[in-house]
């Protein structure tokens, strides 16, 4: 379910309208029946809260009044082409700095994972799965290299890890099918940002559990079992989705009848209830069987022969259990830095889509993202460079040393045009992220008159390009 407003309140919480509220309190019913039952713990009682009144601004909206959209535009556009210019060779020894540092990561993992349960073969691993998908598959993904770096057949959009299995595996192996992921990410979630149809909405994706019936405390062990398999459980088959339903539309294909094309498909609807999209076995064969199979059995694989040759026992089993402890580490570590990017009470949410590349476009690139410690290659590889998230948002297919560039530039026109713009620490996000996730805070909606206020100037805008060709 999808709302455009608000709609029930407790006295401590507001909530919005994930799909997995129904089951969390059969789950506990079951297995913890004391904690349902305890009358220590807070139950909420949800009630129609009052319509949102957007005719008056709060008092830390009064930079609206004032706020010159299309100057706004025109530095952020100016900002963006100089970027976009001057990318060259800098750009691609940088991102050669960071592949070195993420392959190291990945050879001392596998170096060492055959050593019995340790944790410089887990941390190792870990970050080598974060890193390879955050930074070098996600930037590469974009366009960030198309234009600048002189291997064409590989750091290319159009290119990594797309077309076939081999280039899959050699690129980027996850999770999630490279194809699938561009998708969702780089078309639904980078130009519907915040909006309804965002697909990576959290506050709309977990509306369940918002609403769940349930202790708080119950909401937070959700929470701590998602942070360690959301990959898997929800985001391998929700992108596959939104490549179901991409390839539907350009059949001029209509959506199966009944299906809200919005809803999240996770690992639970896929088992209890089905998907829509595809089967059961297409999402393992062709998504999470290859990476389960290959990465967590066949790649340890020789370690067996190793460890009979040297006389080690367990090197094969002690493989696989670094792989599993690593795995549910790089789980948490993309959580922290992918999930918190847009979520918070002080992160706005939008009614309608408007124009990419538009002035209600840029500005809302910046309204609802948050940017994180940054100003160092290392601190900026330990976030996966999502620490840049305004500046990535603004103009999502320029390199990883461009956003390092852009940064302080895009701080000073947001300070020009009184634009919030919002950094902070990246644990402190994580705690807001988790606040919208059980219910105990909400995301700001954007004043609806200066919405549609704003998307009127950007079509008078387009009006005048198109009448001046």
């Amino acid at each position: 379910r999808r709302s455009r407003e608000p709609r029930f309140r407790c006295a401590q919480c507001v909530f919005l309208p994930f799909s997995f509220g129904d089951w969390i309190l059969t789950l506990f019913r079951l297995t913890v029946p004391w904690v349902v039952k305890s009358s220590q713990l807070i139950m909420c009682k949800l009630e129609p809260t009052a319509a949102y009144d957007t005719s008056k601004l709060a008092k830390d909206e009064q930079w609206i009044e004032k706020f010159d959209l299309a100057a706004f535009t025109a530095d952020v556009k100016r900002l963006g082409d100089e970027l976009e210019k001057n990318q060259g060779e800098e750009d691609v020894r940088h991102l050669r700095k960071m592949v070195l540092w993420s392959n190291m990561c990945g050879i001392i993992g596998f170096l060492t994972m055959g050593f019995g349960v340790n944790p410089v073969a887990i941390i190792g691993l870990s970050t080598f799965t974060f890193t390879r998908w955050t930074m070098i598959a996600h930037h590469t993904c974009h366009g960030g290299y198309d234009k600048c770096h002189p291997n064409k057949n590989k750091w290319n959009r159009f290119k990594f890890a797309i077309g076939s299995f081999w280039r899959r595996f050699n690129d980027w192996f996850d999770w999630m099918m490279p194809e699938a992921w561009n998708v969702e990410h780089n078309n639904r979630h980078h130009y519907n940002l915040s909006e309804i149809e965002d697909p990576d909405l959290v506050e709309n994706n977990l509306v369940d559990l918002r609403e769940a019936p349930v202790p708080v405390i119950v909401k937070y062990l959700f929470v701590l079992i998602n942070v360690v398999t959301w990959k898997w459980f929800y985001y391998a088959p929700n992108t596959y989705k939104e490549l179901k339903l991409a390839r539907l539309r350009r059949q001029n294909q209509p959506i199966p009848e009944g299906v809200n094309p919005a809803d999240a498909v996770t690992i639970r609807t896929v088992l209890t209830s089905g998907s829509p999209f595809y089967s059961t076995w297409e999402l393992f064969s062709v998504v999470l069987g290859p990476y389960l199979l290959i990465h967590f059995f066949l790649t340890p694989l020789p370690l067996t022969f190793i460890g009979d040759y040297f006389g080690i026992d367990n090197m094969y089993w002690s493989a696989v259990k670094n792989l599993a402890f690593a795995e549910l580490l790089t789980n948490a570590h993309g959580f922290v830095a992918v999930v918190t990017n847009h979520a918070g009470d002080d992160m706005y949410r939008f009614r309608e889509g408007c124009r990419p590349f538009s002035g209600s476009f840029y500005l809302r690139q910046v309204l609802a993202s948050v940017d994180f410690a940054m100003g160092t290659d290392l601190v900026d590889f330990l976030h996966g460079f999502l620490n840049y998230q305004i500046e990535h948002h603004l103009w999502p297919s320029l390199s990883m040393r461009s956003y390092q560039k852009a940064a302080p530039l895009v701080r000073e026109i947001c300070a020009k045009h009184g634009v919030p713009y919002v950094k902070e620490n990246v644990f402190w996000r994580v705690k807001k992220t988790v606040d919208i996730m059980v219910g105990t805070s909400s995301m700001k909606w954007f004043p609806e008159s200066y919405e549609k206020k704003y998307l009127e100037i950007d079509a008078i805008a387009e009006a005048k390009k198109r009448a001046a060709k």
